[in-house]
């Protein structure tokens, strides 16, 4: 276990704040920390009565490119991991859901940042409206559920929350 030493903040943006930290390692030895706090987020695999999958394509800026993804979005301090859920799926696809099953939680990137992404499982799908933020251009898309894990196999579908969300549920509607 590391014990930290000091912290300095070395960057406050609208979604991450950036540190960089003094750690006592376990030998009593002294190192460095770079490290990215992340209020958190919420991805959503939703899932239609014909066993298709709701999915977004939007461009990336930090890869340069659109990726194919499940609904997802950032967590307020202190806000409800499900309530969230429930808005960006609305927000980015005009759909609500019946039921929400949570299917656990991911790190995304451990080594240097605090986030973590909550993920679910929403089924019995109504559309309605979206209602996009103001730096959102999102394409909606429907694709057949085993169509999605055979994107995930084919590197057609890189991003992480996506893959985890969909392969878990997978495991979880085959048993």
């Amino acid at each position: 276990m590391e014990k930290t030493i000091s912290s300095k903040s070395v960057y406050k943006g609208r979604i991450i704040d950036c540190y960089e930290d003094v750690v006592q390692l376990p030998d009593g030895k002294q190192a460095g920390r770079e490290l990215v706090k992340h209020p958190g987020g919420v991805c959503v695999l939703a899932v239609t009565n014909e066993d298709d999958v709701i999915m977004v394509s939007q461009f990336r800026y930090a890869h340069g490119r659109v990726l194919l993804e499940i609904p997802a979005g950032k967590l307020e301090y202190g806000e409800d991991p499900l309530e969230c859920g429930k808005r960006e799926l609305l927000e980015e696809t005009g759909y609500t859901a019946q039921s929400f099953e949570y299917l656990g939680r991911m790190l995304p990137v451990p080594a240097y940042c605090s986030e973590v992404i909550h993920m679910y499982l929403a089924r019995g799908l109504t559309l309605g409206e979206r209602n996009l933020d103001d730096d959102e251009f999102i394409e909606v898309m429907k694709i057949p559920f085993d169509k999605v894990v055979d994107m995930i196999y084919h590197d057609e579908i890189l991003d992480g929350k996506t893959q985890l969300a969909v392969l878990k549920a997978k495991v979880l509607l085959n048993n």
